[in-house]
């Protein structure tokens, strides 16, 4: 069990019968009477934000969250496919869920997924991935007004800005959490 004093950002805890996530967090001691937590909260399902305030002394259930191993197989008109490791079952996720994520999914990657229960409500990617470029506006010697970068697409249909000697075709490495270039891979 928390208390009000465990609340922070990034807790998970159970509110309503499902799981939710601190997204924005504020203490307040008024001159009188007891402390209060306004915090804002995102339930970790649907996605919906709202806020709540709680007196000193309430308590809070743990969500009972699971990360499992997964690996990532195919997309079909369920969603994304991920086949447990050790249990060979699978599950699919909606494309709502994995947000931007499913533009770094490469088949037979190794996944982190965020159950409660049997439902899949995050996904954890390797902080690196690996995708081939397959657009790249030429880049014209002497156009330094643009910079020096320019937009390219991967092989997922994900857009991003590259560095001006990056043609079609190339492997490049990309980072998960922020989406941008990292550096070119040699085949």
């Amino acid at each position: 069990m928390y208390t009000c004093s465990d609340l922070k950002k990034g807790l998970k805890l159970m509110i309503d019968g499902e799981p939710h996530v601190i997204a924005g967090f504020d203490f307040t001691k008024p001159g009188k009477g007891q402390a209060l937590y306004k915090c804002k909260l995102r339930n970790m399902i649907t996605g919906a934000l709202f806020d709540r305030t709680y007196r000193s002394g309430e308590n809070f259930e743990p969500a009972p969250l699971e990360e499992r191993d997964m690996q990532y197989l195919y997309q079909d008109e369920t969603g994304y496919v991920f086949m447990d490791n050790k249990t060979y079952e699978q599950i699919s996720l909606r494309e709502e869920t994995l947000g931007d994520d499913r533009y770094f999914l490469v088949d037979n990657m190794e996944v982190k997924i965020l159950m409660f229960g049997e439902l899949g409500i995050g996904i954890t990617l390797p902080n690196f991935v690996t995708l081939r470029v397959t657009m790249a506006e030429p880049w014209v010697k002497g156009d330094t007004a643009a910079g020096n970068n320019k937009p390219a697409t991967v092989e997922t249909g994900y857009n991003l800005q590259v560095p001006s000697f990056v043609e079609e075709g190339i492997l490049i490495q990309i980072d998960t959490r922020t989406g941008e270039y990292v550096t070119r891979v040699k085949e």
